[in-house]
């Protein structure tokens, strides 16, 4: 049999090509809303107007709570930022966060898990219960003082940032370390693998090659909702004033914190779009993980395939 095309080994494709009618539509809507997402985050300061944290430009100041125009597309802010600006910069930093934070946890939940399932006794019971406690801590508050011990309580890029990265590590943990541990376990009384352990195979050849390869294979739907929490743990750190201030980069969370009096006041254009990209980016990935996760189960893969043949039966 013949090895498949490159394109149709990597995971997304391979997944788009088997999904049909709903599941489709939805990985393709998901698709397109987090290619725009990266697209403003990679080319912000060729899609964005203006800086974002620029007052003025030649023809002078921008002027606070302007309406949307020619000049500001989609209005100023009450300080006179560009709304436009800033919610295509925010999508940059929104990038950062995911990445810096959903890989840390990654990498740790991964190493742990996979120690723990195939090591096993103390260490496993050991790791276990302390990943079981993690889940007693709310990530947001966990969050808040993640950015007052690393930051002191100002509000940077860098604090921001990492207080972000640090909650969503900790509290998200656990999730990577249950299932690598329970995939390892399962694995590790292969024959594949005690063939291994007869030939003479060393514990870390046996764990990285025979292991870690067949037990991250459901990773990617936990990266995805990983991701649509990081953005809303950013945002909510900028609402509740601890996330990262207006002249190091824009943050939506921030924006809409400082639009809620023009809410009142009808000037709806402050906080419509800067929650209007939260909405919609953590839609896309939600709508991918569960395109994702719809399609590795089994049994509906079942189902669509039964399904498939008796459309077939009727039209022939």
């Amino acid at each position: 049999m013949a090895d498949k095309p490159f394109l149709d080994r990597l995971p997304i494709v391979a997944q788009y090509r088997q999904s049909v009618g709903l599941q489709r539509g939805m990985l393709t809507a998901g698709l397109v809303i987090c290619g725009i997402f990266l697209l403003a985050a990679l080319f912000a300061p060729l899609i964005a107007p203006y800086g974002f944290s620029q007052l003025s430009d030649d023809d002078g100041s921008f002027g606070p709570r302007q309406a949307p125009s020619g000049a500001h597309p989609w209005g100023t802010t009450i300080a006179g930022y560009d709304v436009l600006s800033r919610v295509v910069w925010g999508a940059q930093t929104a990038l950062v966060v995911i990445v810096v934070s959903v890989v840390m946890s990654l990498f740790i939940g991964v190493l742990l898990g996979l120690v723990s399932g195939y090591v096993k006794g103390w260490l496993d019971r050991i790791l276990v219960v302390v990943c079981d406690a993690i889940y007693a801590f709310p990530s947001l508050l966990l969050a808040i003082v993640a950015a007052i011990v690393i930051s002191g309580g100002q509000s940077s890029l860098f604090g921001g940032i990492m207080a972000t990265a640090i909650s969503i590590t900790v509290v998200f943990i656990p999730q990577y370390f249950r299932v690598v541990r329970a995939e390892t376990v399962r694995i590790t009384s292969e024959a594949y693998v005690e063939s291994a352990r007869v030939v003479g195979a060393s514990t870390w050849r046996i764990m990285i090659r025979h292991v870690l390869r067949n037990a991250t294979r459901s990773l990617p739907l936990i990266f995805t909702l990983n991701a649509s929490e990081a953005i809303l743990t950013i945002a909510g750190l900028g609402f509740l004033g601890f996330g990262i201030e207006p002249s190091a980069a824009a943050e939506w969370g921030y924006d809409l914190n400082r639009a809620v009096e023009d809410v009142t006041a009808g000037r709806w254009w402050t906080a419509v779009f800067p929650g209007l990209a939260i909405v919609l980016v953590v839609l896309g990935i939600t709508l991918v993980g569960e395109s994702l996760n719809d399609l590795a189960d089994p049994r509906l893969r079942t189902r669509r395939r039964a399904g498939s043949r008796k459309k077939k039966e009727v039209v022939s």
